[in-house]
């Protein structure tokens, strides 16, 4: 389905939980987070309604994330419903890869064809203050895991000045050696930390960088893409991208939608702007679930709200689906 604005909208992002076994300093402030009743999330038989009904409307990919997707119990199951979909050509998963290796197998055979693991630094010391407490040798396994199975592998490194900004040319050497989509995002102030101007990193930044080490070449954007502007460094079997929410917003090209882990549409991440699912969900005429992600879709904005706004509201990023 095309939205007003003619973009064709044919990517779900799905947030099972709010929850994660992570605390990673860019997505959730140290302290003073409200938990989530369990009685207030969804339950896995309606994610799947919801997922059937917007293949009604053009939806042919779904991505299955959080919080940490893997800790909702049941999960797997919901993902092996989903990819049975005749409408639905590909699934993913978004994770932090603590528990990938047990789950790597099982998620390749419920359907699962790609995995981006959220990883912002190589260095054990650094992951651990960023991610406050995260056991990286544990991520390293699910990855090699993951990989072991079959699943197509992305990284996602969120770069902070004065942080991890200096590893950003070992993650890039990872492309030279993995088929692995390599991918840096701009620091974003979704949880408004004071000066939190100092820690981003603009993407033409991050690409001089990357340019001044390596020889890269532009690869076009296709639907595996997303929001990336992808490139390869000559003779790597791999690839690195960057992700510039904040310099260099890419509303224009966007296909997705997303629903929260509390059945809330959003049409747009940093826009207030969200649907209530569950009358859709309670009732037992099909088409409003249906009719009420149409204009959601239908009502998707031009472009996001600005994201530095001193007005805009602070959010945790697991609550909403990153």
């Amino acid at each position: 389905m095309n939205d007003a604005l003619g973009r064709t909208i044919n990517y779900l992002r799905l947030s099972v939980t709010d929850r994660c076994n992570l605390r990673c300093r860019y997505c959730m402030p140290s302290e003073g987070i409200a938990k989530i009743d369990c009685g207030e999330i969804l339950r896995l038989e309606d994610f799947y309604r919801v997922v059937e009904a917007a293949t009604a409307l053009g939806i042919s990919k779904v991505r299955i994330t959080g919080g940490e997707p893997l800790v909702r119990k049941g999960v797997i199951d919901l993902i092996e419903k989903i990819s049975q979909l005749d409408a639905i050509n590909e699934v993913t998963l978004t994770s932090n890869g603590l528990l990938l290796e047990a789950s790597a197998q099982q998620l390749k055979a419920a359907g699962v064809q790609k995995v981006n693991i959220s990883l912002d630094s190589l260095l054990p010391q650094v992951y651990r203050e960023i991610t406050r407490g995260g056991d990286l040798q544990k991520v390293l396994r699910g990855i090699e895991a993951a990989e072991a199975v079959g699943l197509k592998i992305k990284l996602n490194m969120v770069v902070m000045r004065g942080i991890n900004d200096l590893e950003v040319l070992s993650f890039a050497a990872l492309s030279q050696q993995k088929k692995w989509a390599i991918r840096f995002i701009e620091y974003m102030p979704t949880i408004k930390e004071p000066n939190w101007q100092q820690k981003m990193v603009p993407s033409k930044e991050l690409l001089t960088q990357l340019e001044n080490k390596f020889s890269l070449q532009a690869l076009e954007n296709n639907h595996t893409s997303g929001p990336a502007k992808m490139y390869q460094i000559a003779g790597a079997p791999g690839t690195v991208g960057v992700i510039s929410p904040m310099s260099e917003h890419f509303c224009h090209r966007c296909n997705r939608i997303r629903v929260t882990s509390r059945g809330f549409a959003k049409s747009c991440l940093f826009n207030r702007d969200e649907v209530d699912l569950r009358p859709g969900l309670r009732s037992s005429d099909s088409t409003v679930l249906v009719e009420t992600l149409r204009e959601v879709i239908h009502n998707k904005p031009e472009k996001q709200q600005p994201i530095d706004n001193p007005d805009a509201k602070a959010f945790n990023m697991a609550s909403i689906g990153g």
